[in-house]
C-alpha cells in the first residue's frame, strides 16, 4: 500500500513542457498536499472508502476492520479513543475527496486492501510494544506526524519502514499489545505506585497505559493509585479527569475482579466531587456501568456506585439523563434493601435530587415508589429521606393522585399527632407533604383532610413549632381549608337544594347565572 504522497503522483504526457501539470512533475508532488480531514489517521493516506465510527472520527474502512480484527484501539493525537462498534459510510467526505482529486487532475484514490491494513496496524502495535516509555503528552504513536506515524531523525517514517518490511516479507506479527511502563512509573517504589509531581498529580498518560494493560496486577495497582491521588487533591481530580482516562476507567468499572471494580468506582466518586467533572463523567457513558454495579454482588462497589450517582445527580444537567438511563429503580432497591447504611443514605439523596425534575417524578410514580416510600416511613426505615422524596413527588399531578389514593393525607396527619415526634425536620417534611397535596385545593383533598382532623392537628403545629417555615406552610393549608369551609356555607342553601333540587343551588350562588335561557 502506497503512501498518500506517492499515490497522488501522476504523469500526463504533453508536447510542450510549459503545458505539463505541476502535479506530474515529481519535484512538485509535495505541493499537492491533501487537506488533513481527507487523510486516514491510521494509514496516513487519502481515504478511498471513509467511514464514521461511533465516536465521530473518520477512518479508512479497511483500517477500522483491521483494528477490530486484531483487537487494537489506537489513541488519537487529541487524546480521544475511537469506538469501532458502529461504522457508517461517510458519503459526504467521500464526495469531497473525489471532487478534490478531480480538481488536482488526479484519479480517485485506491482503497486500502485489508491484508495491507492488517500488516500496517500490526506494525503499529509492534512499534508501541517495543518502546520503553509511552508517547509524549497529547500524542500517540499512530498520529504524532501528519502521515500518521512518528518520524525518526533521518526523516524516514515508520510507515516507510513498515512498507519496506511488507515488500521484503520480513514483517513480524504481534498478536497482543504488551504493556510498557509509563514515564511516571516508579521502578524503585516498593508499592509499585505511580509517581506524582510536586502538585500531587501525574500526567494521565501513565494511568491510561496501565489501565489498558492485559495484566490484572497492573490494573489493580493503577486504580488503587488513582483512588489515592484523587482522594484529597483537588488539582489531581481536575487534571486527571480527561477523556482518555475516563474511557480507560469506564472499562474497569464492571471488572470481574472485585478489587479493581471497587477501586475504580471509588476513584470515580473522587473525580465526580469537582463540579467541572460531573457533566463530563455522565457524557463519557458512566451511568450504565454504574447501574450494572448496583445490580452486582459486591457490597463495597455498590456503596461507591450509590455515592457516585448521588454526586453526579447534584448537577442539573445530569438529572434527566440519569433518570432516562434507568438508574431510578436500582436506586430505590438500594435504598430499601442494601445492608450498608452509607449506600442507603447516598441512594436516598440521589433519588431526592433526581426527583427535583418533572420527568423523573413521573417515572418514580409509575414505578410504584409512592407506596414503597410510605411503607418505609411506616416501618421506620429512613423516614426523613422518604418524606423528602414524597414532598417532591407531591409537586406533580401524578404524584398527588397516587399519594391521595394511598391514604397519604390521613397518614401524614396521624404522623403529626404522635406525641413521640420530636424531630423538627420530620415534622416540617410532614407539613410540606400535606401542603403539596393541598395544591389547587381540590374537593378530594379537603374531604380527606376534614375526615382525618387535619385542621386541629395543624393548629397545634402552628402553636408549638419553632420553625418559621413549618409554621408558614401549616398556616397556608389552614387558611385554604377555612376559606373553603366558609365559601361552602355561604354559597349553599341546603334546604333549597333538598326542596328544589340541584338547579336551585346555581340560582343562589353569587355571580353564577341561570343557563335555562341560554339556548
Amino acid at each position: 500500500m502506497g503512501s498518500g504522497k506517492h499515490r497522488w503522483k501522476i504523469s500526463i504526457y504533453r508536447k510542450h513542457s510549459d503545458t505539463v501539470s505541476p502535479l506530474s512533475d515529481p519535484r512538485n508532488v509535495s505541493e499537492a498536499k491533501p487537506p488533513a480531514e481527507f487523510v486516514c489517521p491510521i494509514s496516513g493516506s487519502v481515504m478511498a472508502d471513509p467511514v464514521i465510527v461511533a465516536t465521530g472520527q473518520t477512518f479508512e474502512r479497511a483500517c477500522v476492520t483491521a483494528c477490530k480484527t486484531i483487537g487494537f484501539t489506537p489513541t488519537l493525537c487529541d487524546g480521544s479513543i475511537p469506538d469501532f462498534s458502529v461504522i457508517i459510510p461517510n458519503l459526504a467526505l467521500k464526495t469531497s475527496i473525489l471532487n478534490w482529486a478531480k480538481a488536482q487532475l488526479a484519479g480517485p484514490p485506491s482503497p486500502v486492501q485489508l491484508s495491507d491494513a492488517l500488516k500496517l496496524v500490526t506494525s503499529a502495535m509492534t512499534m508501541m510494544t517495543s518502546t520503553t516509555s509511552p508517547p509524549s503528552s497529547g500524542e500517540s504513536e499512530l498520529t504524532r506526524s501528519r502521515g500518521g506515524f512518528d518520524s525518526d531523525e533521518s526523516g524516514e517514517s515508520e510507515l516507510t519502514r513498515a512498507k519496506a518490511e511488507l515488500s521484503s516479507g520480513s514483517f513480524r506479527r504481534t498478536p497482543l499489545m504488551l504493556a510498557t511502563r509509563p514515564s511516571c512509573y516508579s521502578s524503585c517504589s516498593s508499592s509499585s505506585e505511580l509517581e506524582t509531581g510536586e502538585s500531587g498529580t501525574c500526567d494521565d498518560e501513565g494511568y491510561v497505559w496501565k489501565m489498558r494493560s492485559p495484566h490484572v496486577y497492573e490494573q489493580e495497582e493503577v486504580v488503587a493509585a488513582l483512588r489515592k491521588v484523587t482522594k484529597s487533591s483537588v488539582e489531581s481530580r481536575v487534571n486527571l479527569c480527561t477523556a482518555r482516562l475516563l474511557s480507560a476507567l469506564r472499562s474497569l468499572i464492571t471488572s470481574k475482579y472485585t478489587d479493581i471494580q471497587v477501586n475504580s468506582v471509588a476513584a470515580l466518586v473522587n473525580l465526580s466531587l469537582e463540579k467541572v467533572n460531573k457533566v463530563k463523567i455522565v457524557r463519557a457513558g458512566f451511568v450504565p456501568p454504574l447501574i450494572d454495579v448496583l445490580r452486582g454482588r459486591s457490597p463495597d462497589a455498590q456503596e461507591h456506585a450509590c455515592g457516585a450517582l448521588f454526586s453526579l445527580a447534584l448537577d442539573d444537567e445530569n438529572k434527566t439523563a440519569i433518570g432516562v438511563l434507568g438508574a431510578l429503580q436500582p436506586l430505590i432497591h438500594m435504598m430499601m434493601r442494601s445492608e450498608s447504611e452509607r449506600a442507603k443514605h447516598d441512594a436516598a439523596l440521589a433519588l431526592y435530587h433526581l426527583s427535583l425534575v418533572q420527568s423523573n417524578r413521573s417515572k418514580l410514580v409509575k414505578l410504584g415508589s409512592v407506596q414503597l416510600f410510605l411503607g418505609m416511613i411506616k416501618s421506620g426505615q429512613m423516614p426523613g429521606r422518604a418524606l423528602l422524596i414524597l414532598c417532591n413527588l407531591g409537586a406533580c399531578s401524578e404524584g398527588r393522585a397516587a399519594m391521595l389514593d394511598a391514604g397519604a393525607v390521613a397518614f401524614f396527619v396521624e404522623l403529626l399527632e404522635k406525641s413521640d415526634l420530636d424531630s423538627e425536620s420530620t415534622q416540617e417534611s410532614c407539613v410540606a407533604a400535606i401542603c403539596a397535596l393541598s395544591h389547587g385545593g381540590g374537593l378530594r383533598f379537603r374531604g380527606l383532610a376534614k375526615a382525618a382532623g387535619a385542621m386541629e392537628v395543624l393548629k397545634k403545629v402552628v402553636e408549638k413549632t419553632s420553625r418559621e417555615r413549618t409554621r408558614d406552610k401549616a398556616k397556608r393549608v389552614l387558611e385554604m381549608l377555612k376559606a373553603r369551609e366558609e365559601e361552602e356555607e355561604e354559597e349553599v342553601d341546603w334546604e333549597k337544594v333538598l326542596e328544589f333540587g340541584f338547579q336551585s343551588r346555581n340560582l343562589t350562588q353569587p355571580g353564577i347565572q341561570s343557563c335555562r335561557n341560554s339556548k
